[in-house]
């Protein structure tokens, strides 16, 4: 066995050696050092000064600013806090936002000879290696203020960067990373004043658990203050916190004792110090830290924003996807999280709360039918999207509570949401827009069956270069709700009041799928999940003309806000202005609003659609708004799956209300259930989406102090759309026999200006529903 090395004991000259070995590697860093054999050494921190090295530290940024910060989203009023994001919860501020009890008690606390030295304080330092070398107690590090701020700027720019060697050497515990902040530090009082030093510190030190930083966020976590109306007390205790920003967190209520004596500590040394008098040390000294405290809760992230966090997932989701906020997914989450960003939304607070509130009390999130449902509105003309209204609560993260979520129904894949709902009828005015835009009447009367072959939809690029949708040697059968039938012939007009699905199938058949698709593009439509507009064969398919397609109830509000706004058609889009520290305005994503829709076109289909909600057979009676404003709404039924309506106050405010369990779209039927304790065999968009729109629209044109004439100057049908065209026209567009039309603006011919006994009652109950063979 080999012997144990002798343990060498600390003879006084071992001693001097260590002691002068240890300065001599602090403060002069291999610079000659002779001066501090001097007798004086302990007392003369001017020692310092004589041997600062007069080494340069090239790429360490000190500005303040540069610090990673917080970014805060508000709602369109530019005041209305939603959510805030950081990985360092931190709010810079300058030197004179900080009262001078707090500069004094971190100075008491961290570095009493900080205005006397140059960076180093020879005298700590000492004091650090008689303590940790000699007498052998904890180690400690001597370190001034000014170290301690090149500390954290280093270990901060280390874990922007991502360099794991960088963080190391940043917190490694050796006499190499101690000299390297010494020289730092000295070349930091050459070039900063104390008070920018100070400064500094108080915005990059750690000030409590769950990485908060910065003297003004712990003032408003623990006080609810800001930094320059902190008291005595309020001082102390959080600079008391540095010496353990985890154990010593005041918002603990384990940590309170512990926190209460290092807040007297800093207390004593402050008046130790000539920085308090007796009196208020003893008032201060006696006041009970609990009784100080006024907690404000932690706002990170869209979980904890209340009855916005499906909106605020939402904005996340487009910054984290728009280049304008860096070239790259992870630049553009740390632009979000340390970026300090001031994130004005589009939410409207108004009308977020009305949606809210009308989705709750429609269907309770705790429904034993566990349906959503699912509401969007947008602003006409702008596309800012207004606001999101569901009976659910935003988790942000997976849980088995029926009540809460963390997906938002309401948009498309990419944002967060889901892969799209069929919508059912709700889809219908478009069609009429592609009917019109194929240049026809909307009161041709229509040959209509329940039997297509789907080779008569087909239809090309208009060019006759390229065929888009051939069909096949397959025919789809469809129907109407109740009558299991058709009314034939039929106009467009009625078909759209009366929401007959076989009028929509012989419109298809005669101008073929593209016109269709295109009048749905050109209002706004896409794919919810895969982001594709109707532009390809493969997604073609008859049944899109009654609503099975996978769109985001946001994008059907949209589609509707086209319809509201003339035919302008606008990108939703979620912010108004982002601004970066310096104030300087990041381009936001824009709405590229246009003319996408002839004006005539759009106020002969609104006439349509209002007409469907005031006609003794209109299928749209239960969207008629109560307060006698002009209505023009579309409800529509997805098999027995989903439910939907949509509609729109002119110039106003767009909205679309999806109803079904959107988990489950394809297997949870919404029929022979109650719901919020009511039951029905069949339920419909009439029944149940169709009253929630109708409620949230009424409410919200009161909040917004808007007449019951308001729209009435609206849905005037153009006389080129809805002249009298001669007999009936079949599935060929060719036209047979003779017709007249009424003043009305339907066509008469062999009674089909009436509706028979079952269409009256589908009207009185619902809208139709599509037949279940249509849909996949």
């Amino acid at each position: 066995m080999g012997r144990m090395p002798k343990k060498n004991s600390l003879t006084a000259s071992r001693v001097l050696a260590l002691l002068m070995a240890y300065l001599t590697l602090c403060v002069a860093g291999g610079v000659v050092s002779s001066v501090l054999l001097m007798p004086a050494v302990f007392g003369a921190n001017k020692v310092a000064q004589a041997v600062a090295p007069s080494l340069k530290v090239e790429g360490i940024d000190f500005d303040v600013t540069s610090l990673p910060q917080k970014s805060t989203m508000y709602a369109s009023d530019g005041t209305t806090k939603i959510a805030e994001f950081y990985e360092d919860n931190r709010i810079v501020v300058p030197i004179k936002e900080v009262s001078t009890y707090m500069q004094k008690a971190i100075v008491a606390r961290e570095d009493r000879r900080f205005f006397d030295h140059s960076g180093v304080d020879v005298q700590g330092v000492a004091r650090a290696f008689v303590n940790t070398y000699l007498l052998q107690k904890a180690q400690q590090g001597g370190s001034s203020l000014t170290q301690q701020y090149v500390k954290n700027v280093l270990l901060t720019q280390a874990e922007q960067s991502g360099d794991p060697i960088a963080q190391y050497h940043a917190s490694e515990d050796t006499i190499a990373r101690k000299l390297r902040e010494m020289l730092i530090a000295v070349q930091m009082e050459k070039k900063y004043s104390k008070y920018e030093i100070l400064q500094g510190y108080l915005n990059i030190a750690q000030f409590g658990s769950q990485r908060l930083y910065g003297v003004e966020t712990a003032a408003r976590r623990y006080f609810g203050v800001s930094a320059k109306d902190l008291n005595i007390v309020q001082s102390a205790t959080i600079a008391a916190i540095t010496k353990n920003p985890e154990h010593l967190d005041p918002s603990i209520e384990a940590n309170q004792e512990e926190s209460q004596n290092e807040r007297n500590t800093v207390l004593m040394l402050m008046h130790d110090q000539g920085m308090i008098t007796d009196e208020e040390y003893d008032e201060a000294v006696n006041t009970p830290l609990v009784d100080t405290l006024n907690i404000q809760p932690m706002t990170a992230g869209c979980a904890n924003s209340g009855e916005y966090g499906f909106f605020c997932s939402y904005v996340t989701q487009k910054i984290l996807n728009s280049e304008e906020f860096g070239k790259t997914a992870e630049e553009r989450n740390s632009l979000l999280k340390e970026g300090g960003l001031t994130i004005v939304t589009t939410l409207d607070v108004d009308t977020s709360s009305l949606l809210m509130e009308t989705a709750r009390n429609t269907i309770p999130a705790d429904d034993p039918s566990g349906f959503e449902i699912m509401m969007a509105s947008v602003q006409p003309g702008t596309g800012e999207v207004l606001g999101f209204g569901i009976n659910r609560t935003y988790t942000g993260y997976e849980t088995d509570d029926q009540t809460e979520t963390s997906m938002n129904y309401m948009v498309d894949a990419i944002d967060g949401g889901g892969s799209g709902y069929g919508i059912g009828s709700s889809i219908k005015p478009f069609n009429l827009v592609a009917w019109m835009q194929a240049g026809h009447s909307i009161n041709e009367n229509l040959q209509t069956t329940t039997s297509y072959p789907t080779y008569e939809f087909a239809c090309d690029d208009y060019s006759g270069s390229s065929t888009m949708y051939t069909g096949g040697t397959d025919s789809w059968s469809v129907s109407n709700a109740l009558t299991n039938g058709t009314v034939n012939p039929e106009s467009p007009f009625l078909g759209l009041v009366r929401s007959h699905n076989t009028t929509m199938a012989s419109m298809g058949a005669i101008i073929g799928l593209c016109r269709v698709a295109d009048a749905y593009t050109a209002a706004g439509y896409h794919d919810a999940y895969s982001g594709e507009t109707i532009d390809k064969s493969s997604v073609y398919a008859p049944a899109m003309m009654i609503g099975s397609i996978n769109v985001s109830p946001l994008t059907m509000a949209n589609m509707y806000a086209t319809l509201a706004a003339d035919g302008v058609e606008c990108t939703p889009i979620a912010m108004k202005k982002v601004t970066r520290m310096n104030g300087e305005e990041i381009d936001v994503p824009k709405a590229n609003c246009h003319q996408a829709i002839d004006s005539d076109i759009v106020q002969t289909v609104a006439y349509a659609m209002n007409q469907g909600t005031v006609r003794s057979d209109g299928a749209g009676v239960y969207a008629k708004l109560p307060s006698g404003r002009k209505t023009f709404a579309k409800t529509g039924t997805h098999e027995d799956l989903m439910v939907s309506t949509g509609g729109f106050i002119p110039k106003q405010i767009a909205t679309f209300v999806l109803v079904g369990d959107a988990q489950a779209p394809g297997s949870n039927r919404i029929a022979n259930i109650a719901i919020n304790g009511v039951y029905n065999s069949y339920w419909d968009g009439g029944t149940i989406a169709a009253p929630a729109w109708r409620s949230f629209m009424d409410a919200w044109a009161d909040r917004k102090g808007l007449g019951t004439d308001v729209g009435n100057d609206y849905g005037n049908p153009a006389a080129k759309y809805t002249a009298t065209t001669g007999g009936v026209t079949n599935i060929k567009g060719q036209t047979v026999g003779g017709s007249t039309r009424s003043n009305s603006g339907a066509t008469s011919n062999s009674g089909t200006g009436t509706t028979s006994t079952d269409d009256r009652n589908q009207s009185a109950q619902s809208d139709d529903a599509d037949d279940e063979s249509d849909d996949e």
